[in-house]
């Protein structure tokens, strides 16, 4: 196995990158405006009749790599897990909690989101469902309606899909720029994102600013120059569009490696529209993630798969665009980590939830039920470089996302249902 390589099969998050940055190694907190039912503490919260029990730790429970524990229970103390098992070995505690017979899996980890954006493409959506083919222009309908929005706009059209996102289970998010691209812009709306989260990903390279039309490599140099100063101290990503009608394979070389240069950690958008250079690329730049893989060549996964690059899978895309599906299967069965995420943006993917993402990828992508659980948890922790979430393990941080089901597998099963009815995170009740 190639030194750094994930897992054949999943079960087990690639190690941190140990050039990331302090905020991958200290305590993060993802808060939103939503108000906690209740307080997190250094009192002890026995989570206990838990029919079935998500783990992500193939150590425990079944050996899976869902580490799947029937009838089971969770200790919290504090914002962490520090107990997991059988409920009838469960140790004393200061709360108790019955989950009722109802499934416990980890708080879902959406790691590619576009947030920060006004107005919507109802109009373009219509159109496309009537005949129109998706193309990466429509991002400048966005680009206009987001510079022509307020600060205080911005942050509470990002909180309204925060309250959306969590009420559907998730519990950890990364969202990007791009839907600015002035300098002026792009940091404003970085800092806008990172008073919710510090998965922060500066995309000034979404696509070529419309005043640049007729200059990409003057684009490209404001870009990698004065933006990049701007937004670098909010961020603690850079990702570029590499596709026809965005940015081409030098371009996005030069973007990241610019944004390496200041301390920020590559993902890309790659293959989505077309095959081209960027999961090369991804793998080349050591990316955290390449996001989308619709279309790839046996050399594409096989680079993936003997990289720690995650193939970041955005089904929702697919739907709300009539594009062709990726191929989960064949990543998976190449040994390669994929991670499911809800892209949540006005023009191709306007969802925030994670659950319709699973059922599409078990209906539409290949994947199996607990692969796509799998991948929406502790798949997108690999996908953030995280180890402290989307898993219940001693230790983890304690997000977790309570069913109204007896399993995880209802998910897939009973697609569009509201199955979520009850959330913790960093060991406080939010739903």
């Amino acid at each position: 196995m190639t030194p750094g390589r994930p897992p054949a099969r999943p079960g087990t998050v690639p190690e941190p990158d140990p050039t990331a940055d302090q905020a991958t190694k200290d305590a993060m907190s993802n808060a939103t405006t939503v108000s906690p039912a209740h307080s997190a503490s250094t009192a002890s919260t026995l989570i206990t009749n838990i029919a079935s029990l998500v783990t992500n730790d193939p150590s425990l429970g079944d050996k899976s790599p869902l580490g799947l524990v029937q009838d089971a229970a969770v200790v919290i103390e504090g914002d962490r897990v520090v107990w997991t098992g059988d409920q009838s070995k469960a140790p004393a505690t200061d709360n108790r909690v019955d989950a009722g017979g109802r499934a416990v899996i980890p708080g879902f980890v959406d790691s590619h989101s576009h947030l920060v954006f006004a107005g919507d493409r109802t109009r373009e959506f219509n159109a496309r469902m009537s005949g129109r083919p998706y193309s990466a222009g429509g991002i400048r309908t966005t680009v206009a309606a987001t510079r022509a929005a307020s600060d205080a706009e911005l942050e509470a059209n990002l909180t309204r899909y925060l309250r959306e996102a969590l009420h559907q289970g998730t519990t950890t998010f990364e969202t990007k720029s791009g839907y600015g691209l002035t300098a002026e812009d792009e940091a404003r709306a970085l800092r806008v994102a990172a008073a919710h989260t510090d998965e922060v990903t500066y995309l000034g390279a979404h696509i070529v600013a419309p005043e640049f039309a007729e200059d990409p490599a003057g684009y490209v140099a404001l870009v990698t120059g004065e933006m990049l100063d701007a937004c670098a101290p909010y961020a603690r990503w850079i990702d570029v569009f590499c596709e026809q009608g965005a940015f081409d394979g030098d371009q996005a070389r030069a973007i990241l490696t610019a944004g390496k240069e200041r301390g920020l950690h590559p993902r890309i958008h790659a293959n989505q529209l077309s095959y081209g250079p960027g999961v090369q690329l991804a793998v080349e730049l050591d990316a955290a993630s390449a996001d989308h893989c619709t279309h790839l060549t046996d050399a594409d996964v096989d680079a993936l798969a003997n990289s720690r690059t995650v193939a970041t899978l955005l089904p929702g895309a697919e739907f709300s665009t009539r594009a062709e599906w990726p191929d989960a299967r064949r990543l998976l069965d190449a040994g390669v980590t994929v991670a499911l995420s809800t892209d949540c943006n006005p023009g191709s993917s306007f969802t925030s939830s994670v659950p319709f993402c699973v059922a599409l990828a078990v209906r539409d992508m290949g994947m199996t039920p607990d692969e796509a659980v799998w991948s929406a948890t502790a798949g997108g922790a690999a996908a953030l470089r995280r180890t402290d979430i989307g898993r219940i393990t001693p230790g983890a941080y304690a997000d977790l996302t309570l069913l109204d089901a007896p399993s995880h597998v209802h998910l897939a099963y009973r697609p569009g249902v509201p199955l979520v009815t009850g959330v913790w995170r960093r060991g406080e009740r939010m739903l």
